[in-house]
């Protein structure tokens, strides 16, 4: 096929209509009735071009409106020099096979003008928030949550364990309040190179002057000398190399983040009583750092530290294992093994062992052992701020989608981070944040990370609500279609009994135009999977707990799953009534599924005669069945 498509005359329109392309013998029988001109005016036609027309329908979950194409799609169906056929292959349906057509839904201009319609749910892509000074208050955190936030992330490069502590209590108040669930997620410090500045006042840096970057911990922060929190900087760096310092969850901006060139590494006259292990840096742009934590970075520079630090594992033990943390973010995953230290590590805090472990890639040593990592992982976060320093900014959009696409396929949570920087002091975002957020999502991304926005910003509760408008809209027109079956296809066959369950589940869902797809699970992994696949209408995940001993004790599980599918993209859980197990029959199963329906309607997802696929287990055998609500 060859030539650029164009768009159908309200001439074409009316001679050509949509459906199959005609039979041989009816095309035939055309002919013998033709004069010899008009068969010859019809080959010319046909020679210079044939069109496709393409109608495709679907059907939104949330507005149930059917939607009508925009405009026609029309391709010249040239045949390649040396082809015997006048036409393009088609198959039994007239669907036409192309390997340079790109076929999108059609979207109605007048649509882009229409307001976004409110939903129990901002969005079926869940949003993790960072609590901190402006994000800490009781009233703040209910609104987040109102807002959309679904994980509350809990950042220990700054701040002690009280301070959290206190966050998090207000984060219950919050919970209780708003009867919105939301998960807790620890972020460590990992080997992330820090400024020490005691004084915590602002410190301004001149460009052209210099600068040096010196271990020792005990001297005073000044526009002349800068301590840090690494001693093996001089080792590690060569005169020439690139240092981007800037204020934590740095904004990009060029009046709070310096970029410094590495001039030498031992002293000399530049200033005095310098030491073998500091580093002299020419301060290559003007920039006053303010606020308590600076940070350094290298790029593509190894650190002889650990990922997981002796104070990392302290918060851990203390304020995780007290909290019962659903979610360790490991900072700087650079192999596969920081995630099994991590976990065996976590293995030996009691309920810490059925915490999940989302690798932070950060640096290019993690993207270079991505593959290992995400074998371990729970779940990766791409941490674009630090990886945008080490790759060139051309590369950063490829690593996301290549990472995004792998995270899909495995089946585990791709949480994308820096998408709104500029909404920490502004109240709306930039066009290309916009535009950066929508792309994430048809990406495929299951959360958006939300850093300085919410930690210091001027307006997370507006940044969260923002962020979940784009996100519904770009879930409008994410291609399901499509990524069903790339899903589908490189899952192979035979699936697994899981698998085949879950994408029959989402196949049927699809077909029936069905609202809700309730799937019963215990250990979570069944709802998981069904959310792989991309359903267009939300997974109403019913954890049903079970009861289970550590030899002193009985208690019940649950709540784990129920909150870790918080981090799921289209996955909302629901925590089931103990006495009804997972596996039960008869009329405990219609008890658990009333129970599920009711709170379907209360959410406004689903109403009477509208259709509902249900997934779960009864005896040894998987059931997905169909039915539909009466009044």
């Amino acid at each position: 096929m060859q030539g650029s498509a164009c768009i159908l005359s309200q001439k074409r329109k009316e001679r050509f209509v949509p459906g199959p392309v005609r039979s041989k013998s009816r095309a035939f029988a055309a002919k013998r009735q033709s004069s010899p001109g008009e068969r010859r005016r019809r080959r010319e036609s046909d020679a210079r071009e044939a069109t496709v027309v393409l109608r495709r329908t679907f059907t939104s979950h949330r507005t149930r409106v059917r939607m009508k194409p925009a405009a026609f799609l029309v391709a010249p169906l040239l045949p390649p020099l040396g082809s015997s056929s006048r036409f393009p292959d088609f198959d039994q349906g007239g669907s036409m096979h192309s390997t340079n057509l790109l076929l999108e839904e059609p979207i109605r201009m007048v649509s882009i003008l229409e307001p976004s319609k409110p939903s129990f749910f901002p969005a079926m892509t869940k949003i993790v928030g960072t609590l901190g000074p402006k994000s800490r208050s009781v009233e703040v955190i209910s609104a987040c949550l109102k807002a959309g936030m679904s994980v509350a992330r809990f950042d220990f490069s700054w701040g002690d364990i009280g301070y959290h502590q206190e966050t998090l209590e207000n984060l219950k108040v919050a919970v209780k309040g708003t009867k919105k669930l939301c998960a807790v997620m620890l972020d460590t410090v990992g080997p992330e190179l820090q400024v020490v500045n005691k004084s915590e006042k602002a410190i301004s840096l001149e460009a052209d002057a210099s600068v040096v970057l010196t271990p020792d911990q005990e001297k005073e922060a000044s526009s002349e000398l800068l301590p840090i929190n690494f001693t093996g900087l001089s080792k590690a760096v060569t005169p020439g190399d690139t240092i981007f310092m800037g204020q934590y969850l740095f904004t990009g901006s060029e009046t709070t983040s310096v970029w410094l060139e590495v001039s030498e590494l031992k002293g000399d006259d530049v200033v005095s009583e310098l030491k073998g292990d500091d580093v002299v840096c020419t301060i290559k742009n003007s920039a006053t750092l303010a606020g308590s934590l600076f940070t350094l970075h290298v790029s593509q520079l190894h650190i002889s530290l650990p990922t997981l630090t002796e104070a990392d594992k302290k918060a851990i033990s203390t304020w995780g294992v007290r909290n019962k943390i659903d979610f360790l973010s490991l900072s700087y995953t650079r192999h596969a093994e920081d995630v099994r230290e991590a976990r065996e590590f976590l293995s030996k805090l009691g309920d810490l062992s059925q915490t999940q472990i989302f690798a932070k890639i950060e640096s290019v040593e993690g993207l270079t052992h991505f593959d290992e990592i995400l074998q371990e992982a729970d779940g990766i976060i791409l941490s674009r701020g630090n990886l945008g320093i080490d790759l060139p900014p051309e590369k950063v959009f490829l690593f996301q989608k290549a990472a995004v696409y792998k995270c899909n396929m495995a089946g585990k949570p791709a949480v994308v981070t820096r998408v709104v920087d500029s909404m920490t002091d502004n109240l709306r975002p930039t066009r290309a944040e916009a535009t950066d957020v929508a792309n994430a999502i048809l990406d495929g991304s299951d959360a958006i990370l939300l850093g300085a926005e919410t930690l210091r910003g001027l307006y997370p509760v507006e940044t969260i609500s923002t962020v979940g408008r784009i996100c519904y809209e770009a879930e409008k027109v994410f291609n399901q279609d499509l990524y069903f079956k790339k899903t589908v296809k490189y899952v192979g066959e035979p699936m697994t009994h899981l698998e085949s369950i879950a994408s029959s589940a989402v196949r049927a869902a699809i077909k029936v135009k069905a609202s809700i797809i309730i799937c019963f699970t215990s250990s979570g992994r069944a709802a998981r999977l069904i959310a792989k696949y991309r359903p267009t209408m939300p997974v109403l995940s019913v954890v049903v707990p079970r009861l289970k001993t550590n030899q002193l004790r009985w208690s019940f599980s649950g709540a784990f799953e129920a909150r870790q599918s918080l981090i799921v993209r289209g996955l909302f859980p629901m925590l089931a009534d103990p006495r009804h197990p997972a596996e039960s029959t008869g009329a405990s199963n219609e008890s658990v599924l009333k129970v599920a329906l009711d709170h379907g309607k209360a959410s406004g997802l689903i109403k009477s005669h509208d259709r509902v696929v249900i997934c779960q287990k009864v005896g040894d055998a998987s059931v997905v069945k169909i039915i539909e609500l009466e009044d």
